[in-house]
Order: C-alpha cells, then structure tokens, then sequence
C-alpha cells in the first residue's frame, strides 16, 4: 500500500476493495522545483496526494503574484474551481522544491465516490478540513493586523518560514515584502 492509499486509510478506515481499487488506479509523477502543474486556461483534471515536497497556488492581480496557499507533504491538492467544475482555472501551480505526487483523475474520484459510498466519508472529512485552513485564512486576512497575521503564520505553520521564499509569504500574509522583512528582524531580535 503507497503512502496516498496509507493516508486515506488513516483518515477514514476503508475495506480491502476501496484499498486495493485505490492501489490499482493511482498514478505518480514527479516536478522538478520550479515547474508547473498548472497553469490558467488549463482544466485541472487531477487531484493530487503530494508525497514529498511544497507546492503553491496563486493568481494574478494585474501583474502582481498573489500567494493563495502552500501545500506539502501529506496534503491533497487542487485548483478548486477548476477540479470541481471541470473548467479552465485562473490559477498556477507551481512546485517550489523538487516534489513527489500520486494522483487520480476527476473521473476516476468520482466513479469511487459512486460505487464505494465509504469513500464519501473521506471526502467529507477532507472538504471539512480545508474549507477550515481557507477560513482561516481568510478570517486572519479580514480581521488581523499585518503583525497578528504573521504570529498566526510562526504558530500554526512555522516550516513555511524555512521553505517558502519571503515574497510569496509576504503575497500569502496580504502584505508587502519590505514589512515582512522588518517584521521578521524585528521579532528575531
């Protein structure tokens, strides 16, 4: 059993059928640190279990990057409205280390969803998981300040702080780079 078809287990016990149709339809593929998954105009086909490495999602705001989320190891990955709707994204996604990703199509997820209704439960839990990390952050957007923002960032997700550059954190905490930076000194001092 590979470590995508582990993670689902542990998320939610599944029989031996969904554990060996899982093990029999995952697919890997590999990105070298700086290419893309994703780009806008694309359709995202795949939703993805990322094995090793940090992947980020942003868009363009006129042609300001703007960091939406990082995922790493152990996470599942998609353009939301793409994957769900099966339709062109506006959003990249790019691989900021050297990455390892098992992945199946929408298709296949969703004949799954279909035909082993206990796999239903991990979507629930996985959906539920990450509309609350996208809480979050938005409700830390709307409602800390710049410094507040990045107290939250040092608590609930430090090793970003070693693995992302500073621009892409600055674009992900809604704040310039230069007041990251002074705020970084500042709090390391």
């Amino acid at each position: 059993m590979n470590e995508a078809v582990q993670y689902l287990h542990a998320v939610y016990p599944l029989s031996d059928e969904v554990l060996s149709h899982l093990d029999s339809i995952l697919k890997s593929r590999s990105l070298v640190k700086g290419e893309f998954l994703l780009k806008p105009g694309e359709v995202c086909e795949n939703i993805y279990f990322i094995k090793k490495g940090l992947l980020r999602c942003y868009y363009l705001r006129g042609e300001t990057e703007v960091s939406a989320w990082f995922m790493k190891e152990a996470d599942v990955i998609v353009s939301v409205d793409s994957y769900y709707e099966q339709v062109p994204s506006y959003e990249y996604i790019q691989a900021l280390e050297d990455c390892d990703l098992y992945y199946i199509t929408f298709y296949e997820e969703d004949y799954i969803f279909q035909t082993y209704l206990e796999y239903n439960v991990i979507g629930r839990l996985l959906t539920r998981k990450y509309l609350q990390v996208w809480n979050r952050q938005l409700r830390n957007i709307r409602m800390l300040s710049a410094a507040e923002r990045y107290q939250e960032l040092l608590n609930k997700e430090p090793e970003l702080l070693l693995r992302v550059p500073l621009k892409y954190l600055a674009s992900y905490l809604d704040m310039l780079p230069e007041t990251l930076s002074r705020m970084r000194n500042r709090i390391s001092n």
